[in-house]
């Protein structure tokens, strides 16, 4: 079987205990990106980027939540550039991906639409969350990411809500899911669907 790379995806974003400030929405502070050969089930590389928020800050929730302080945010990126690094260090164009439920794909299209910048990703998404509640039975409540790690008896790698952290982790359980031939594959079409 050959190699069939897929990005792993997630995203933290600014947060707050409550609603939103005035003027505020939630924005991409941090994408996390590995790489899994689906065929093999393999995590082959992990990456992180810091992303400077335009319309927001990084509350004392987040940075309690992420451990992203507003200084580390302030040095990353802008989205833009971020949604480039996409593109052109790691295909995400044309490359299908996924993410530990729906919550990252939906926040790149709502800041995609708010910011105009291009949507980085092609149209090959699978809900990884939604997947495995399939594969286990779990109709109606699938698990978060660090339960299912519990289920499927695999660590928790890092730091919990961090982008880097939990796109390896979800990568593992990719590749859980590779091993036991519930993995969709490359469809045209995205595969899944549902809430973080």
């Amino acid at each position: 079987m050959g190699t069939e790379l897929w990005n792993i995806v997630d995203v933290e974003a600014t947060c707050w205990r409550g609603a939103p400030p005035p003027g505020s929405a939630n924005e991409i502070i941090e994408i996390g990106l590995s790489v899994v050969d689906a065929a093999s089930g393999e995590r082959v590389s992990r990456h992180g980027l810091l992303v400077r928020p335009g319309r927001s800050e990084v509350s004392a929730f987040c940075t309690e939540l992420t451990g992203i302080t507003p200084e580390m945010a302030a040095g990353g990126v802008t989205f833009a550039e971020a949604c480039r690094w996409l593109v052109e260090e790691h295909g995400a164009a044309g490359r299908p991906w996924a993410s530990w439920g729906d919550y990252d794909r939906r926040q790149f299209e709502r800041q995609c639409a708010m910011t105009g910048v291009a949507y980085p990703f092609g149209g090959r998404h699978v809900n990884a969350k939604r997947v495995f509640a399939e594969l286990h039975g779990m109709r109606r409540k699938a698990p978060g990411m660090a339960r299912a790690l519990d289920v499927a008896e695999l660590p928790l790698e890092g730091r919990h809500h961090r982008g880097e952290d939990d796109a390896w982790n979800t990568a593992a359980l990719v590749g859980y899911l590779v091993a036991r031939d519930a993995w969709p594959g490359a469809e045209p079409e995205a595969v899944g669907t549902g809430d973080r």
